[in-house]
């Protein structure tokens, strides 16, 4: 499964704190995750940061990729 485009709805919805919702064992993501949830930049800002970190990771989150338009 390719990552969604950066204007899918899926992106706003991570940034506002579905990420949290994602099942992975991947420390980065977790990590990410955290600091989406206390981060006080911009929800759009945060969307494009998603997506860059999930673009970048594809091949190996292919798990979590899978999650992301279903949350």
């Amino acid at each position: 499964m390719a990552v969604p485009a950066p204007n899918h709805p899926c992106w706003q919805k991570l940034a506002g704190g579905a990420l949290a919702n994602i099942k992975t064992e991947h420390l980065g993501t977790q990590l990410m995750a955290k600091r989406m949830t206390r981060s006080t930049d911009p929800l759009p800002a945060r969307a494009a940061e998603l997506h860059a970190y999930f673009t970048k990771w594809e091949r190996i989150l292919s798990a979590e990729v899978a999650q992301l338009t279903t949350l």
